[in-house]
């Protein structure tokens, strides 16, 4: 959003109704203005000087020109002069400065600035207010403790007024400021709600211009993100149901900031999420993940993860509806955060049931999850993609066949052994891994890691063994030919161990002397006899 402008400005006086009572006094104004111009065109002449010797380093050093220069003292009569321009000028340069990092932000604070800004608020004009507006904003916007100054001064009390002003850029501007607020944290927020700003927020999105929904929208946003009882407090002004008529809107910044909204209600609890899937948001918030701003897809994902993760009932809504579909469409076609939302909804999902997890497998979605752990360079993306894998395939031996299959197994392996990988990354494909490996009775999946995996895992593949070979004899004969018994004579375990218990389960599955002959060293015991052996004549 462009910064306030100064469109619209007027000759002096004509905007505040000043009446001169004579030349002299219009002269002597000029004058004085003239004068606070030529100062600050002054400093702007050494920066432009500054800027053609250092180029790239211009900015932070013209601005440290500036502070030093004591702009700030200079600038604040400047908000009371009768000429409009000149105060709208004032209030524009302080929030251009104020938006540019935190120090020259607590300048203004510091300055007493502020207090007279919003003394200075309830008379001027449009132009006047939505450069006040954003110097609010730009203070606001770096830290909670900037926030909170412009709460103290009374800002909010002016700032909900704004809202109901007739010009759309100043209720833009208000509701800009109010959403920088708003999202730091949850006290904010309240300060927020309890100056009234909520009811009028709600109206604002009901306007026909583009810009001023798009900032409600934002700003409702961001009060509903830090709690339910705030989440609350935007549903009970009826948010939802216009939130809802806008996800078809052509507009992409937009639908961005109305997916937001809903996914920021939807996260706290089953009763919020269920009020948003009430407004029938199904299947239409779906056709955002064929959206071509990338935004609009990873947040319509969200949107759809946050209801999907509180119960059954509310994944298979959404699978009855197409949702798991669409969202491996969605992440098949996207790379980067984008797929992040939508692997974890289809974690959610597959987490809750056996039914709903086979609806991920049966809809193809293994593959996609795969393919996000080759692809991403990413670690907490791969390590979203193992955790929804691990989710799919800890229910049922089909359900860990239908991973296995797809050749993940050694993939994730690779993942936990591999020493650049994120502590977070290999905790989920441990974990993953265990979760497949324990309900996982496809053999010839388990057999290559026999010859990689460390001891913690090493017992989960042995494990399995030790379940399906005894009641199995074509796979007893496949693990011999194969090379498996072999290699799992070659596993040292701890003498009474599990892993140990289970080697001796499968050992015990086999003539002891076919034991003995994949057994380390058999083959030099062998040798050792036929040197030793005496041909009988």
């Amino acid at each position: 959003m462009a910064d306030c402008s100064m469109e619209g400005s007027k000759r002096p006086g004509s905007e505040v109704g000043v009446s001169y009572t004579g030349l002299a006094v219009e002269k002597l104004q000029e004058l004085v203005v003239m004068e606070s111009l030529l100062l600050l065109c002054k400093l702007l002449k050494d920066i432009v000087g500054i800027k053609k010797q250092f180029r790239l380093a211009t900015q932070p050093l013209a601005l440290k020109i500036l502070q030093n220069s004591g702009v700030m003292s200079l600038l604040r009569p400047l908000l009371l002069d009768v000429v409009p321009t000149v105060q709208q000028t004032a209030a524009l340069a302080l929030g251009r400065l104020a938006n540019y990092n935190d120090d020259l932000a607590e300048a203004v604070v510091k300055g007493d600035i502020l207090p007279q800004l919003v003394c200075s608020l309830s008379e001027q004009n449009r132009f006047y207010k939505k450069a006040a507006a954003f110097v609010l904003r730009a203070v606001a916007k770096h830290s909670p403790q900037l926030a909170q100054a412009i709460v103290q001064c009374g800002a909010l009390e002016m700032l909900v007024i704004y809202l109901e002003d007739f010009d759309p850029g100043v209720k833009e501007g208000a509701s800009w400021a109010l959403g920088y607020i708003a999202r730091h944290n949850s006290e904010l927020s309240q300060a927020v709600v309890d100056a009234g700003a909520v009811p009028l927020l709600v109206l604002c999105i009901q306007e026909p211009e583009i810009a001023l929904k798009r900032i409600a929208a934002s700003t409702l946003s961001d009060i509903s993100k830090h709690s339910p009882e705030l989440a609350q407090t935007v549903v009970d002004a009826g948010a939802i149901a216009h939130l809802a008529q806008m996800i078809l809107n052509p507009d992409a910044k937009l639908k961005r900031q109305v997916l937001s909204a809903l996914s920021q209600i939807a996260k706290h609890s089953v009763d919020l999420a269920e009020l948003v899937v009430e407004a029938e948001i199904f299947p239409v918030v779906l056709t955002c993940l064929k959206d071509s701003d990338e935004y609009v897809k990873k947040n319509g994902a969200t949107l759809i993860r946050e209801i999907a993760k509180h119960t059954p009932e509310l994944s298979q809504l959404i699978v009855n509806a197409g949702g798991v579909a669409a969202v491996i469409d969605c992440i098949g076609s996207c790379r980067g955060t984008v797929r992040l939302p939508g692997i974890m909804m289809l974690g959610y999902v597959a987490a809750h049931s056996e039914n709903l997890s086979m609806a991920v497998i049966v809809s193809k979605g293994v593959p996609p999850l795969c393919a996000c752990l080759i692809e991403e360079h990413e670690d907490h993306i791969k390590a979203a993609a193992a955790w929804a894998l691990g989710q799919v395939g800890r229910h049922t031996p089909e359900h860990a066949r239908a991973v296995a299959v797809a050749n993940v197994l050694p993939t994730l392996l690779a993942l936990y052994m591999d020493t650049r990988s994120s502590e977070d990354l290999q905790m989920k494909t441990k974990r993953a891994l265990k979760n497949i490996l324990q309900k996982c009775t496809y053999l010839p999946a388990l057999e290559p890691l026999l010859h990689d995996a460390p001891p913690n895992i090493m017992k989960h593949i042995v494990g399995q063994f030790s379940k399906v070979l005894p009641h199995d004899s074509k796979a007893r004969r496949l693990f011999v030919t194969t090379g498996g018994l072999k290699k799992v004579q070659e596993i040292k375990a701890e003498p009474g161990s599990l892993l140990q218990e289970y080697i001796n389960t499968i050992n015990n599955c086999y003539p002891e002397e076919i034991v003995r002959y994949y057994s380390p060293g058999y083959s030099e015991i062998l040798l050792e006899r036929v040197e030793n052996y005496h041909p009988v004549l």
